[in-house]
């Protein structure tokens, strides 16, 4: 049978209906997934059309995914961060939603006091268990969606819940009943989607979840969740790893709309950001993410990695106000104690720092030989050079004239006597036997010796 497909606007074959696969024992992948070594990635060279949707959006999992990574944070903190979250976001809401846990007396005052600032994005949504008493603590907070988790690989249900397949969406669709029932919009994260029975499982679940939600008359959002970071965004890569095959599957099979539709991805292989790029490629409007990748082992997409690949992919930043990426890395590491590594990309200290002296000579005769954007403008972020053994007379200067503000007439050139004595300081300090680079400090205070006290450097919270 022939259908006008309402996606494409093309005739296309009525699209089978994946039934429910009740098997006797898992199917764990071991073709993929033999544990002994390292996960395999197979392609079977099936592409699936790239169809990015009209709108796209981040939301976050700071509060929720991320927080169970750290110390629990204070009332005040996650006030502070959903401040923060709304400033990035902007006046159209590019970050979308961010999700609380409701479960202690803190954790429900924060959620109100964030509320009581009535900003309009993120939307506030939480995380909870999937009964009926905390579907109707949702409704009672005012909230209008909640994350409830169905686990959907064999090693979950299996192993984990020690149930069938069918009990386990029998159990799933019934939670999913009681969410409607109090009025609440459930959003079901498919943990665990990358080593799922993706059409034996994931697809026939998914169909019965769209029932259930159209004679609701409530939608339901769903997180494809990529729990160990086991997909990969190649094309014609087979399933389960495949997110193109993913994103793709969950829309033409179990017709779930784009605008409800997110992923949720982890950094275990080093593809967390390329795969939720790729989830929006294929058609996913969402993608989940957490403020500096904070979350499970080896963190979630990290939120802010994800704004520039909105800019990239949509050529705008439509008003999101990326300077407060680095007033969120500074609130971090100063109030509440984490430590970011100095190579991280746009919030680590030395992101766009140079040591060698050959690339500050680049740097001083133009920034952008060397820096990746005007990071000044787009992160309140001057580029910089850290000095050591190797970063010569170029190196010095640039770093004398980016530390001290100084502009015009004020700059110095790599034959300044202060650069030529200061050149000659630090080579005398590597040939007795130092290895580290030099602390700002160090370098000012051997300035002031040298000039008098004529350099005074400004206020930064940049140092």
């Amino acid at each position: 049978m022939l259908e006008l497909s309402g996606k494409t606007n093309l005739l296309e074959q009525d699209n089978y209906r994946y039934s429910l696969q009740d098997v006797a024992e898992p199917n764990l992948y071991r073709d993929f997934y033999s544990y002994s070594d390292v996960p395999v990635v197979a392609f079977n060279h099936r592409r699936v059309p790239m169809g990015m949707p009209r709108d796209i959006w981040i939301t976050d999992t700071s509060l929720r995914d991320g927080q169970q990574s750290v110390e629990p944070y204070t009332v005040e903190q996650i006030v502070q961060i959903y401040k923060y979250l709304s400033r990035l976001s902007g006046p159209y809401g590019i970050v979308r939603q961010t999700e609380f846990f409701v479960y202690s007396k803190k954790d429900r005052t924060a959620l109100e006091k964030c509320q009581e600032l009535g900003l309009k994005f993120p939307e506030i949504t939480t995380w909870i268990r999937a009964n009926r008493e905390d579907f109707k603590l949702v409704k009672d907070l005012g909230v209008r969606e909640t994350g409830i988790l169905v686990s959907c690989s064999d090693y979950h249900i299996f192993k984990k819940l020690k149930l069938t397949r069918r009990q386990a969406m029998d159990r799933y669709l019934a939670a999913v009943s009681d969410a409607f029932e109090a009025g609440v919009m459930p959003r079901c994260h498919l943990e665990d989607i990358t080593r799922a029975d993706f059409y034996g499982f994931v697809v026939p679940f998914v169909n019965e979840l769209m029932k259930l939600s159209k004679n609701a008359g409530i939608p339901v959002r769903i997180r494809a969740c990529d729990t160990m970071g086991y997909g990969v965004p190649y094309a014609e890569v087979a399933l389960p790893r495949s997110v193109p095959g993913i994103i793709y599957g969950l829309q033409h099979y179990s017709d779930v709309p784009s605008e409800m539709l997110e992923w949720h991805g982890h950094n275990d292989f080093y593809h967390a950001v390329s795969n939720a790029s790729t989830a929006w490629l294929y058609g996913a409007s969402g993608v989940n993410c957490s403020l500096l990748g904070i979350g499970e082992r080896t963190g979630n997409v990290p939120l802010e990695a994800m704004v520039m690949e909105y800019a990239s992919l949509r050529g705008s930043l439509d008003g999101m106000d990326t300077r407060v990426i680095t007033e969120i890395a500074e609130y971090f590491q100063k109030e509440i104690g984490y430590k970011i590594p100095p190579m991280t990309p746009f919030v680590g200290r030395n992101f766009n720092v140079t040591r060698a002296g050959i690339h500050a000579d680049g740097l001083l005769k133009d920034e952008e030989i060397y820096n990746i954007f005007n990071t000044e403008k787009i992160l309140n972020r001057p580029v910089s050079v850290l000095l050591g053994k190797n970063s010569g007379l170029a190196g010095i200067a640039y770093w004398i004239n980016q530390n001290y503000r100084l502009t015009g007439d004020q700059t110095v050139d790599k034959r300044d006597p202060l650069v030529l004595a200061l050149k000659e300081w630090i080579d005398l300090s590597y040939e007795d036997g130092r290895q580290t680079t030099l602390s700002t400090s160090e370098i000012e205070h051997k300035i002031n010796e040298l000039t008098g006290g004529k350099y005074q450097r400004e206020g930064d919270l940049h140092d």
